[in-house]
Protein backbone atom coordinates (compact mmCIF):
# COMPACT_ATOMS: atom_id res chain seq x y z
CA UNK A 1 0.00 0.00 0.00
CA UNK A 2 1.46 3.44 -0.79
CA UNK A 3 0.65 6.56 0.83
CA UNK A 4 -2.84 8.67 -0.15
CA UNK A 5 -1.90 11.42 -2.51
CA UNK A 6 -4.19 14.58 -3.62
CA UNK A 7 -3.54 14.86 -7.50
CA UNK A 8 -4.72 18.84 -7.07
CA UNK A 9 -4.22 19.18 -11.12
CA UNK A 10 -6.71 16.13 -11.69
CA UNK A 11 -8.75 17.12 -8.25
CA UNK A 12 -7.99 13.68 -7.49
CA UNK A 13 -7.12 11.97 -4.20
CA UNK A 14 -5.49 8.64 -4.99
CA UNK A 15 -3.70 5.71 -3.15
CA UNK A 16 -2.04 2.56 -4.80
CA UNK A 17 -2.38 -0.81 -3.02
CA UNK A 18 -0.45 -4.30 -3.86
CA UNK A 19 -3.54 -6.97 -5.66
CA UNK A 20 -2.88 -10.57 -5.19
CA UNK A 21 -0.59 -11.07 -8.26
CA UNK A 22 2.00 -8.05 -7.18
CA UNK A 23 0.44 -5.59 -9.48
CA UNK A 24 -0.09 -2.16 -7.77
CA UNK A 25 -3.59 -1.38 -8.48
CA UNK A 26 -5.02 2.03 -7.19
CA UNK A 27 -8.15 3.19 -5.81
CA UNK A 28 -9.49 6.97 -6.33
CA UNK A 29 -11.67 9.69 -4.92
CA UNK A 30 -12.60 12.19 -8.07
CA UNK A 31 -13.70 16.30 -6.41
CA UNK A 32 -14.49 19.42 -6.73
CA UNK A 33 -13.04 21.96 -4.44
CA UNK A 34 -14.49 24.49 -2.68
CA UNK A 35 -12.63 26.70 -0.70
CA UNK A 36 -12.04 24.22 2.26
CA UNK A 37 -14.60 21.38 1.21
CA UNK A 38 -13.85 18.64 -1.10
CA UNK A 39 -16.85 17.51 -3.12
CA UNK A 40 -16.26 13.84 -3.31
CA UNK A 41 -17.84 13.34 -6.55
CA UNK A 42 -17.12 9.57 -7.27
CA UNK A 43 -14.65 6.89 -5.56
CA UNK A 44 -13.40 3.87 -7.10
CA UNK A 45 -11.54 0.78 -6.86
CA UNK A 46 -9.33 -1.27 -9.28
CA UNK A 47 -11.74 -4.31 -10.36
CA UNK A 48 -8.89 -6.59 -8.88
CA UNK A 49 -9.38 -4.46 -5.84
CA UNK A 50 -12.59 -5.17 -4.85
CA UNK A 51 -14.22 -7.08 -2.33
CA UNK A 52 -10.57 -7.05 -0.69
CA UNK A 53 -11.14 -3.69 1.84
CA UNK A 54 -8.72 -1.23 0.08
CA UNK A 55 -11.95 1.18 -0.82
CA UNK A 56 -12.56 1.25 3.09
CA UNK A 57 -8.98 1.58 3.78
CA UNK A 58 -8.55 4.01 0.91
CA UNK A 59 -11.67 6.18 2.62
CA UNK A 60 -10.17 6.33 5.89
CA UNK A 61 -7.24 7.72 4.84
CA UNK A 62 -8.90 10.41 3.04
CA UNK A 63 -10.82 10.87 5.85
CA UNK A 64 -7.39 11.16 8.35
CA UNK A 65 -5.96 13.71 5.59
CA UNK A 66 -8.97 15.46 5.73
CA UNK A 67 -9.22 15.94 9.49
CA UNK A 68 -4.94 16.64 9.06
CA UNK A 69 -5.78 19.53 6.23
CA UNK A 70 -8.82 20.89 8.15
CA UNK A 71 -10.43 20.24 4.98
CA UNK A 72 -14.36 19.15 5.29
CA UNK A 73 -15.57 16.04 3.05
CA UNK A 74 -19.37 16.89 1.13
CA UNK A 75 -19.95 13.17 -0.31
CA UNK A 76 -21.90 12.98 -3.38
CA UNK A 77 -20.76 9.59 -4.45
CA UNK A 78 -23.04 7.07 -2.69
CA UNK A 79 -20.06 4.51 -1.52
CA UNK A 80 -18.80 7.91 0.00
CA UNK A 81 -22.09 8.71 1.73
CA UNK A 82 -22.90 5.39 3.05
CA UNK A 83 -19.24 4.77 4.50
CA UNK A 84 -18.88 8.04 5.87
CA UNK A 85 -22.64 6.92 7.71
CA UNK A 86 -21.14 3.77 8.76
CA UNK A 87 -18.39 5.99 10.09
CA UNK A 88 -19.46 8.95 13.14
CA UNK A 89 -15.89 8.69 14.31
CA UNK A 90 -15.42 11.32 11.09
CA UNK A 91 -18.44 13.88 11.28
CA UNK A 92 -16.09 16.33 12.62
CA UNK A 93 -14.93 16.39 8.87
CA UNK A 94 -18.35 15.91 7.14
CA UNK A 95 -19.95 19.26 5.32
Amino acid sequence: MSDLRDVRGENRFEQGFVDQDGQTRTVFADYAAQGYTRIILHVEADPALRGTGAADTFMRALSEHARAEKLKLAPRCSYAVAWLKRHPEFSDIVA
